[in-house]
């Protein structure tokens, strides 16, 4: 299965220093986002207990990333994904990359069972 999700927001940041409250709201909001798009792209429950995700992030721009610091800012939409997928994240094996640049931002999620 993949699914494509947005740039994580810069509110998610572990840099960011924010009021507990709008955190608390950003990833709500980031975490609903993420649930509905995969349940668009047709992710469902899954009947196994352990996967294995290739995340692949296209940063909105040039700019540098840093792969621990986008895969930080993408929890609350993981948490989205593990809602859908009904199979819980402590059981998920990660693999991260850098894609190319695209307008934007995104992250692609490549799910596979073990």
């Amino acid at each position: 299965m993949r699914v494509e999700l947005p740039w994580p927001p810069k509110d998610l940041s572990p840099n960011a220093r924010q009021h507990w409250a709008s955190l608390a709201r950003a990833k709500r909001s980031y975490r609903a986002t993420c649930a509905a798009l995969a349940r668009q792209q047709g992710a469902s429950p899954l009947p196994v207990e352990r996967l294995e995700l290739a995340l692949t992030f296209h940063a909105p721009s040039r700019r540098a990333y840093d792969l621990d610091n986008a895969l930080a800012r993408m929890k609350a939409g993981l948490d989205g994904l593990a809602d859908v997928l009904a199979v819980d994240d402590s059981r998920w094996a990660l693999h991260i990359e850098r894609g190319d640049p695209v307008k934007g931002g995104r992250v692609v999620v490549e799910v596979s069972s073990e």
